[in-house]
Formats: structure tokens, C-alpha cells, sequence
């Protein structure tokens, strides 16, 4: 790579940073550990819901294949768990890349 590619490289990067932190930073609450709890569990409680329905499904069918009923209902959970772990992620991201403003709890 050029070096005239890296600079370009290294302005947009920082562009991008500045963009996002004025963008984002102004609509959310600086986030702290005791702010995020609710929302993790959210995500285990989705994971949970996800897997449980699984198991009863296998559980159910004694080996037989699973009702169309069954799938929608365990895609419904899927869905519902991946958009959870995408938005936590997508949340992470934006804590790594400086667009949040964040605390550490002193307890």
C-alpha cells in the first residue's frame, strides 16, 4: 500500500470516528456496567428462550420430525436472540471506536 493510501486511509478512519461519536454520542446516555446489566440479561434470557425451545422440541417429537408449527415458533426465538446479539455487538462496537461517552462504576 502506498503511502499516500495509508493517510487517506488514517483521515477517513478519523472522519468516520468524528462522524459517528457527533452523531450517536448526543442520543444515548453514558453507559456504565450497572447501565448495561439489564441489557445483557436480556440477551441470556433470549439465549435461554432460544435453546429451551430446542430441547422441548426435540423432546416432543420422540426423533419424528418437527411441525411447521414448531420451526416458526424456534425461528421466531433465533430471530429474536440473533437481532439481540447483533445489537449488543453493533452497541460493543461503538464503545470500542470512542462514539460513546462511558463511566467506570466505583463500587
Amino acid at each position: 500500500m502506498t503511502i499516500d493510501s495509508n493517510r487517506l486511509l488514517l483521515e477517513l478512519e478519523k472522519l468516520r470516528r468524528e462522524i459517528n461519536r457527533n452523531v450517536i454520542n448526543p442520543a444515548i446516555p453514558e453507559l456504565s456496567i450497572d447501565a448495561l446489566t439489564p441489557l445483557l440479561g436480556m440477551v441470556a434470557q433470549s439465549r435461554k428462550a432460544y435453546l429451551r425451545c430446542l430441547l422441548d422440541m426435540a423432546e416432543q417429537s420422540a426423533g419424528a420430525p418437527p411441525s411447521e408449527e414448531q420451526i416458526l415458533r424456534l425461528r421466531a426465538h433465533r430471530e429474536t436472540y440473533d437481532e439481540l446479539v447483533s445489537a449488543v455487538n453493533a452497541l460493543e462496537t461503538a464503545i470500542q471506536r470512542d462514539y460513546l461517552d462511558v463511566r467506570v462504576n466505583r463500587r
